[in-house]
C-alpha cells in the first residue's frame, strides 16, 4: 500500500499562494514555498517537476475552483447580494499591503505573457463570471435587482469594479480595501452607503 502523503498537493498550492503574495512569482523560489508549507524543494521537485510546473499547477488549481468563494457565499447567506460583498471582502481579505498586491499581480502578468498560464487565466475568468451571472440571477429573481438587469453586463462591471478598487487602493494606499471595495460595488447597484 502505497505510504499517504503527509502534506497534500493542496496544502502545497495553498502555500503557494501565500508565498506568491510574500514572494511574487518571479523571484519565488521552491525554497519559499517549502517553508510555507512544510515540505522540502526536493520534495516540491518529484510532485511538480519545478518551479515553474509548481506555478501550472496553481494556476490550473486557481481555475478548477474559482467558482468556490461565490458557492460558498451563496450557501451562507439569504441575500445573493449579501453573498456577493461576502466574497468581495474575502477577496479583500487577502491583500494586507500595497506590496502583496505586486506580488500577486505578477502572476498577471504571467498570465498576459505565456500561453501556458493564459489558459488557466481565461478558465478562471469563464468561471468567475459564470458564478457571478448566476449569483445575479438569483438577485432578480430576489428582487433585490430589477427585472431585466442585463446580468451578464452587470457581472463584468463587477469583476471590472472589484478590480479596480483593489489596484486603486494599493496605488494609494487610502482607506481599508474591503470597505472601500464594499462602497464601490454599493455605488454599482445604486445604493449608498
Amino acid at each position: 500500500m502505497p505510504r499517504q502523503r503527509a502534506t497534500s498537493d493542496a496544502d502545497i498550492l495553498a502555500a503557494t499562494g501565500r508565498a506568491i503574495g510574500a514572494h511574487g512569482p518571479g523571484r519565488l523560489t521552491l525554497a519559499h514555498v517549502g517553508a510555507e508549507a512544510g515540505v522540502s524543494p526536493a520534495t516540491l521537485s518529484q510532485r511538480f517537476g519545478s518551479k515553474r510546473g509548481l506555478l501550472l499547477a496553481f494556476a490550473a488549481d486557481a481555475a478548477a475552483d474559482a467558482a468556490a468563494p461565490y458557492q460558498r457565499a451563496r450557501a451562507e447567506h439569504d441575500s445573493p447580494l449579501a453573498a456577493l460583498h461576502a466574497v468581495a471582502e474575502e477577496f479583500a481579505g487577502h491583500m494586507s499591503s500595497p506590496e502583496e498586491m505586486a506580488n500577486h499581480l505578477g502572476m498577471l502578468q504571467l498570465d498576459l505573457s505565456d500561453p501556458e498560464f493564459r489558459v488557466h487565466a481565461a478558465a478562471h475568468t469563464r468561471a468567475v463570471d459564470a458564478a457571478l451571472q448566476e449569483l445575479l440571477t438569483d438577485a432578480v429573481v430576489k428582487s433585490e435587482l430589477p427585472s431585466g438587469t442585463d446580468v451578464q453586463r452587470l457581472a463584468r462591471a463587477i469583476k471590472i469594479t472589484t478590480d479596480g478598487s483593489l489596484l486603486r487602493w494599493a496605488l494609494t494606499g487610502d482607506g481599508n480595501p474591503a470597505a472601500l471595495l464594499r462602497d464601490d460595488l454599493d455605488h454599482l447597484f445604486g445604493r449608498t452607503s
